[in-house]
């Protein structure tokens, strides 16, 4: 058992000071008064987090792991040119021994900003399930909770590892599946991710809809990212993307559409209508130029949307935080309208949203949840000022936080940073491997 005493807690908005959480087994069991607590549990020694805000861990909702290995790469390029140059060019000779270094780094960096959960869309098969397994070690090993978005791929236009027949795709997802989800702590978890209908055929995306209903999971995809998809779709199938999803029977809600930039009218109805989640990448898609998806559509509709960092070669930063300021800012700047998407609403996108559309009790302090905790310095200068009743926590959370602040990480129950450095795995030993790894890539 363990029992955390934070200066103040924010609940869902409200916050909460002389208070205790109660962590039992990965699971917070109680919240109640610190006076309360210590009478219930008069054993038990207190962990005070002094100066500390506790806030939920974030959510990851979009993540490529292995692409922090390319960051710097191909920068500044149009996006078929940066993935030709820095993708398709790297990717091949990537062994799970390299895989299993480019997860830890990239699990290791975002841990260090507060990510607790990460849904990694991961389809560098090079070496079959050999290659997915050195990512859930990587994760175990940094100890962040991991939903592997197991990509189905069978466009032979890119590399080879990539490419798997349907049936092939789905009996190695379902193998993984089998192995690891269902667990008590839920600390990894398998799901099908058809990658895209430029990547995917439509005969793969429906076996990934009908691999998601028979595992009890939702399927990710890419959709309409880029103009290149929409129009590619249009001359093969005479409809929109999101349009040709509805026509085969995959668009619902267990459907989480990656980006969904480039949607007309008609499909954000459909959009809508049919109760579809959204992974969002604002800095992403400013990056790669793709352009702003029309969220605030979406929020008054009420789909459920979650951010994503996206690939660290193409963001080029994997903070759940920063993405929360990025998608406001960028709502606001797109529709002129300072109140699109205010802090309150970008804070639950990173947090109990994700925990949501990833159907796992993460993302809130509460009760039933999993342990999954950050704690925030309040004497950081991008935590203040601060009026005694915390008025500006939730704001200067989103708009001014600087990694700076981050003082804890607790994942499942189990502090895996503490006072702003990694807990679990060696900083020094990521940083090595990475930079070896780096020689090979210099000689490709």
């Amino acid at each position: 058992m363990r029992i955390i005493a934070p200066k103040v807690i924010l609940q869902d908005g409200k916050i909460l000071t002389g208070s205790a959480v109660v962590i039992q087994d990965g699971k917070i069991v109680k919240i109640g008064r610190l006076s309360t607590i210590k009478k219930q549990y008069p054993k038990e020694g207190i962990e005070y987090w002094t100066d500390m805000a506790m806030v939920p861990g974030t959510i990851n909702i979009h993540n490529h792991c292995f692409q922090s290995l390319l960051r710097g790469l191909a920068v500044g390029k149009p996006f078929l040119t940066w993935r030709d140059q820095a993708l398709y060019k790297y990717s091949p000779i990537l062994t799970p021994d390299d895989l299993y270094t480019g997860s830890a780094f990239a699990f290791s960096e975002m841990m260090k900003c507060g990510v607790t959960t990460v849904s990694d869309f991961f389809y560098v098969h090079n070496d079959g399930k050999e290659s997915d397994e050195a990512i859930v070690q990587a994760a175990k090993d940094v100890g962040i909770r991991l939903v592997l978005a197991r990509t189905m791929y069978d466009w032979t236009g890119a590399p080879a590892g990539y490419v798997e027949s349907i049936d092939t795709a789905v009996n190695n997802t379902r193998d993984l599946a089998e192995k690891y989800n269902g667990s008590e702590s839920l600390m990894t978890n398998i799901l099908p991710a058809p990658h895209s209908l430029h990547a995917a055929s439509t005969d793969m995306v429906k076996a990934g809809f009908e691999l998601a209903r028979e595992l009890g999971t939702k399927f990710h995809i890419h959709v309409a990212e880029e103009p290149f998809e929409v129009e590619d779709v249009k001359k093969q199938f005479g409809v929109r993307p999101v349009e040709l999803l509805d026509k085969i029977g995959v668009l619902g809600d267990k459907m989480v559409a990656v980006h969904a930039v480039w949607l007309d009218e008609n499909e954000l109805k459909l959009f809508c209508d049919k109760k579809a989640s959204l992974a969002y990448c604002p800095s992403s898609n400013m990056f790669l130029a793709d352009g702003v998806t029309n969220i605030k559509e979406m929020v008054k509709n009420g789909v459920t949307i979650g951010v994503g960092t996206d690939g660290a070669c193409s963001n080029n930063r994997i903070s759940v935080f920063e993405e929360m300021r990025m998608a406001s800012l960028l709502q606001k700047a797109d529709k002129l309208d300072a109140l699109t998407i205010d802090s309150d609403v970008a804070f639950d996108f990173g947090t109990k949203n994700g925990g949501k559309i990833l159907d796992l009790p993460i993302g809130e302090i509460k009760e039933g949840c999993r342990a999954d905790l950050v704690g925030l310095d309040l004497n950081d200068f991008s935590m203040q000022p601060m009026f005694d009743n915390y008025e500006q926590l939730l704001p200067n959370i989103v708009y001014s936080m600087q990694p700076t602040a981050i003082r804890k990480v607790v994942v499942n129950g189990r502090t895996t940073v503490d006072r702003g450095h990694m807990d679990t795995l060696s900083e020094e030993m990521v940083t090595e491997r990475v930079k070896k790894l780096m020689k090979k890539f210099q000689s490709v």
